[in-house]
Formats: structure tokens, sequence, C-alpha cells
């Protein structure tokens, strides 16, 4: 399955009711489940070796409305904020930035792909922390003017 359609996939399955999926195809399978806030996607490849993601929703808070331009999770995966364990992370609160500079690194059927800010400005929140599993559209960096 092509990775695009397994976003597709895990955002249509996330949007919906549904409770769980079961999908193979090519010797690939692929099962997703829901419970409350949880969704845990279990990936089993051709050489049964098992990938599984568990994630938590934690959406920012809503008691106050977001100023600023969001950056949000392309893909599903794990999120990293240093380029190597051990290293200082791409951006901390307060750090300015560039259009088109690298924020983060989310890691994905283990291909690390680089999250780059769509703004100039000031990084004002960061809404997750390394090595935390975020889901497709999930906030994760607020970034003022």
């Amino acid at each position: 399955m092509e990775f695009e359609n397994l976003l597709k996939l895990i955002s249509a399955v996330s949007d919906s009711k549904l409770t769980g999926l079961k999908y193979e195809e090519n010797g690939v399978k692929i099962s997703m489940s829901k419970n409350g806030g949880k969704v845990q996607t279990v990936v089993l490849d051709q050489e049964e070796t098992e990938h599984v993601l568990e994630t938590t929703v934690q959406a920012p808070s809503a008691e106050k409305p977001m100023q600023g331009m969001i950056v949000k999770a392309p893909l599903v995966g794990v999120f990293y904020s240093a380029p190597a364990e051990g290293a200082a992370p791409f951006v901390a609160v307060g750090d300015r930035v560039s259009k088109g500079q690298t924020l983060a690194i989310i890691e994905a059927m283990k291909l690390m792909n680089e999250i780059e800010s769509d703004y100039d400005g000031t990084i004002a929140e960061i809404f997750v922390k390394n090595e935390q599993v975020v889901e497709y559209g999930q906030p994760l960096f607020r970034i003022e003017a």
C-alpha cells in the first residue's frame, strides 16, 4: 500500500465512528482500533516485523482561541525534536524561525521526514514531547509573527 493511501485510510478511520479496521494487501497487514482518546495502529510487513503506533490524541486547550500560525503533523509517526539522541533540539520556545527551517523530524515506517516551518516568526508553543507518537493533522507548534 502506498504511504499516501495509508495516511488517507488512517484519517478516514480516525474521523469515522468505526472502532476498528483490519486490512491486508500484498503481504502487508494493517490493524487499527480506537478506544476513547487512544488510537492504535499495527502494521505487519512482509518480513513479519510488527510496527505498533499508539497515540493519545490531545488537542490544544480550547479554553482560549489559538493565535498565531499552527504547524500540524503531515503524517502519523514518532516525533523527534532533535536530529539525534543527545543532540540539542531543532527549536525551543522563544526561538526565531524562518520559512523552510527544520523544526523537527517525524519517523514513519523507518523513514525520517523533516518537518519544516511554513512561516517566519517565533516559536510560541510546542504541543508535543520528544518521542511522542503523533497523528495526522495534530498540532505540533504555534508560531507567532
